[in-house]
């Protein structure tokens, strides 16, 4: 099909909306996602997964160099924001199946997180309220390339070199500290 000026295009794909909170974590609002990042940032809801396999080792990504947002980077096993209205472990649930083909075996709540972390690549901040999770997985990713550049389970030791050698998330250092209780619980094999 050819398009001439009397051809209607498609409507533009809707907005993807965040949920807008006060600091106590209560939903105060919405606004669209590129919105709620562009400085100074608008304090919204947010997840971080953090997966491991029964070696205690945890699965990290590396963010597909397409992203608008932090792209090439790696960064805890999966994080996002949920719907407005959605649960955050729904949420998390949603998006590990979308970005890595993967049905985590135990998922649990490992508290949450409040930071301010502006990303001086991209200008964008990350103004957010985060809901962190720690779980169990058996499954071998099957990364979306969109999302995801690549993946890689390390322990605490692998980790720590992998830091020093590669450029990690703005907010990864932050989540993982707040997770690192639950971690040590769930994945002791890891070395945490």
């Amino acid at each position: 099909m050819s398009l001439s000026p009397s051809t209607p295009l498609a409507d533009p794909p809707p907005a993807v909306m965040l949920e807008l909170v006060d600091e106590e974590g209560t939903t105060i609002g919405t606004a669209e996602k590129l919105s709620a990042h562009q400085a100074p940032g608008r304090l919204h809801r947010a997840f971080s997964v953090f997966l491991f396999d029964s070696e205690g080792r945890m699965l990290l990504q590396r963010r597909a160099l397409g992203k608008y947002h932090s792209p090439g980077v790696w960064s805890n096993t999966c994080c996002g924001h949920p719907y407005p209205g959605e649960l955050p472990f729904v949420a998390a649930t949603r998006r590990t199946g979308e970005e890595l083909g993967l049905a985590p075996e135990l998922l649990q709540e490992a508290g949450t997180v409040r930071y301010n972390h502006p990303d001086p690549a991209s200008g964008l901040v990350e103004q957010e309220y985060n809901h962190l999770f720690t779980g169990l997985v058996s499954q071998r990713p099957r990364p979306d390339a969109g999302e995801i550049a690549e993946t890689t389970y390390v322990t605490a030791r692998e980790l720590a070199e992998l830091q020093g050698r590669e450029t990690f998330s703005a907010w990864f250092a932050t989540v993982l500290d707040a997770a690192l209780p639950e971690i040590r619980k769930l994945a002791p094999r890891g070395g945490w």
